[in-house]
């Protein structure tokens, strides 16, 4: 999973007003300053899952701080399968 795959991800679950917000580097903004919130998150968690079929537990997503600690997560997990 790549940053821009996460990108696409965030911006599906959170909608289009969250577009300008995601534009840059945001690979280690935290969450709170992109304007996500724990349901975003467990709606993203969620849309991995099944994109990607990485199960990320719904206390696990809210304990992630930033898109990169995400990335990492999903990509050790995809390495390791």
């Amino acid at each position: 999973m790549t940053t821009e795959d996460l990108r696409r991800v965030l911006i599906e679950c959170a909608g289009e007003a969250e577009q300008d917000v995601l534009s840059g580097d945001i690979a280690d903004v935290e969450f709170d300053d992109l304007g996500y919130d724990s349901l975003a998150l467990m709606e993203t968690a969620a849309r991995i899952a099944q994109d990607y079929g990485v199960q990320i537990p719904d206390e696990r997503i809210v304990e992630l701080r930033t898109p990169r600690e995400v990335l990492e997560l999903v990509n050790n997990s995809l390495a390791q399968s």
